[in-house]
């Protein structure tokens, strides 16, 4: 288990330049923009333009401010993305442009090489929770503030704070029944079972 606190996240500027991003989470650690197996961040989007372009890499995106966004990936239909949105995946390695929907958002990135590994991302309320059942979980405090005991230790997390757990620990729920939270996991691909 490692508690990731909002105010420890690492911030850096976007892959093309035009905007500033905050990693949640990387692997492996200390990893870059060009080598990472798996991603989190937020990035805050203030105006129209062309998102980052990142080689053999699969990306899911959610609004967690503002009013939302368009997305127009090269080879599908536009999308409308807002805070109740469900999570958008796409790859990250085909062109995508943005057009905000009224004003800034700041959006939830996240990424896996593709091949390396794969991920899922559930938004929602406590009651949501479910399994965590990938061999690398992360649970995002969204809103609110979320009380655990995980593995028989007390874990309280405000929002935008965040922790990794490995598969199959316990976790009791405590606090907020109001909190959003988001929950991604990540599971390595075998290469072997990928060609069969």
């Amino acid at each position: 288990m490692k508690i990731l606190r909002a105010a420890d996240y690492r911030r850096m500027p976007w892959k093309n330049g035009k905007g500033e991003t905050t990693e949640i989470a990387v692997f492996p650690d200390g990893a870059g923009l060009d080598d990472f197996a798996w991603r989190v961040s937020m990035a805050d989007v203030v105006e129209d333009g062309p998102f980052s372009t990142f080689p053999d890499i699969d990306r899911t995106l959610s609004v967690l401010q503002g009013e939302g966004i368009e997305l127009a990936v090269s080879g599908q239909e536009e999308v409308r993305l807002d805070r109740d949105s469900e999570p958008f995946s796409f790859p990250a390695d085909t062109h995508t442009g943005a057009k905000l929907i009224d004003g800034p958002i700041t959006d939830l990135n996240v990424m896996t090489r593709r091949g390396a590994f794969r991920h899922t991302v559930r938004h929602g309320s406590l009651d949501d929770l479910g399994n965590l059942d990938s061999e690398v979980n992360l649970l995002l405090c969204h809103e609110g503030e979320l009380e655990m005991m995980i593995g028989g230790e007390p874990v309280e997390l405000k929002a935008m704070d965040a922790v990794l757990l490995p598969c199959r620990v316990r976790v009791d729920i405590g606090g907020s029944l109001s909190a959003s939270i988001f929950i991604v996991g990540f599971d390595p691909i075998d290469p072997d079972s990928e060609r069969n």
